[in-house]
């Protein structure tokens, strides 16, 4: 009964290993993330059909010596591949390439989430590197200083973090590509984005390159057309020259950005935020979200209008008006 017992467990493990075919084919892009374990691994395998059991695959693992040498990647893999296969894959470090889409528009809480979700790093992370969303940093040290590195950083507040500066864009990298890679390529990537002849324009206005991404990142979240954008940046620019407040109602979103909201009411408008451009004049502390070309470029070269406010009817169509008494008739038409 023993040997039975031996016998029979033995030729568990081994067909488990060798010879498991599924009733299904499932074949799944697995991310095996920095610092994860061989059992976390397995379980991973379970719940996606790959495996259906871990334990002949942990205990392979073990029998060869390789229980600790699984590699952190994006790996593609297959429920008809034997187990033994699968543990070549996961050890040799045989990738596939992760790419990463960041969205125009994202903040670094949208970002540092969707990097924890692809499993380059932790959210955590990231924002040891980027620094916090919406946090006033004047008093705290903020993110890692790539001024060095990147010399577009340089008129950067040193307590401000990377907000506005890392470039929407889809990003082929490695797997296990550590997350300040990823925020360096980000960083370069911006780099070229911002031509000399840009550069050159915005040392003519007299603007800062940190004011232009503010700027941007405000028209960003605003409007959706280049056309647009060059009419927005106008008004603003415009506004800020008059001392007028700004009230950009994206500005208020990126301060209350730790409650989630997607909508600014009346009250909102009163939250003491240094974002907050209905309580304070002139540019929020900072950018408030990752802004596009477009947006960018709508912020460097305006178009010169007469008009004072706009809004964004239910459609994403704008409406401008050259004063406040049409800019009240228009709220009362499309924002119903």
């Amino acid at each position: 009964m023993v040997l039975l017992t031996l016998f029979s467990t033995a030729y568990y493990f081994y067909d488990g290993i060798y010879n498991y075919k599924p009733s299904d084919i499932v074949e799944k892009k697995i991310v095996v993330g920095l610092g994860e374990g061989a059992a976390d691994v397995a379980m991973e395998l379970q719940k996606n059909k790959i495996i259906e059991d871990p334990y002949p695959l942990l205990a392979y693992l073990l029998a060869t010596g390789k229980y600790k040498e699984i590699k952190a990647g994006q790996y593609l893999l297959s429920s008809n591949m034997a187990g033994r296969d699968i543990a070549e894959v996961l050890t040799e470090g045989t990738t596939t390439k992760i790419d990463l889409t960041i969205i125009e528009g994202w903040d670094l809480k949208d970002i540092g989430q969707y990097f924890e979700s692809q499993k380059v790093g932790t959210q955590k992370d990231f924002y040891s590197i980027a620094g916090k969303p919406a946090y006033d940093y004047r008093k705290a040290a903020s993110s890692k200083n790539f001024s060095q590195e990147f010399d577009f950083l340089a008129d950067k507040p040193a307590n401000a973090g990377l907000e506005g500066y890392l470039f929407p864009d889809t990003y082929f990298i490695n797997s296990g590509t550590g997350t300040e890679e990823v925020v360096l390529k980000m960083l370069a990537n911006f780099q070229t984005k911002l031509t000399p002849a840009m550069r050159q324009e915005i040392k003519r206005q007299k603007k800062t390159i940190y004011e232009i991404i503010t700027m941007a990142s405000i028209i960003e979240k605003e409007v959706k057309t280049l056309e647009d954008k060059k009419m927005v940046s106008d008004i603003l620019w415009k506004r800020i020259k008059a001392g007028m407040p700004l009230q950009a109602d994206a500005t208020v979103l990126y301060a209350l950005t730790i409650d989630s909201a997607d909508k600014v009411y009346t009250e909102s408008t009163k939250v003491d935020s240094p974002f907050n451009t209905y309580k304070y004049p002139g540019l929020p502390l900072g950018p408030i979200c990752n802004p596009g070309i477009d947006s960018i470029i709508a912020a460097i070269y305006p178009t010169p209008n007469n008009y004072w406010y706009y809004l964004s009817d239910s459609n994403g169509k704008t409406i401008f008006s050259k004063n406040l008494t049409e800019h009240n008739i228009a709220k009362a038409k499309y924002l119903r």
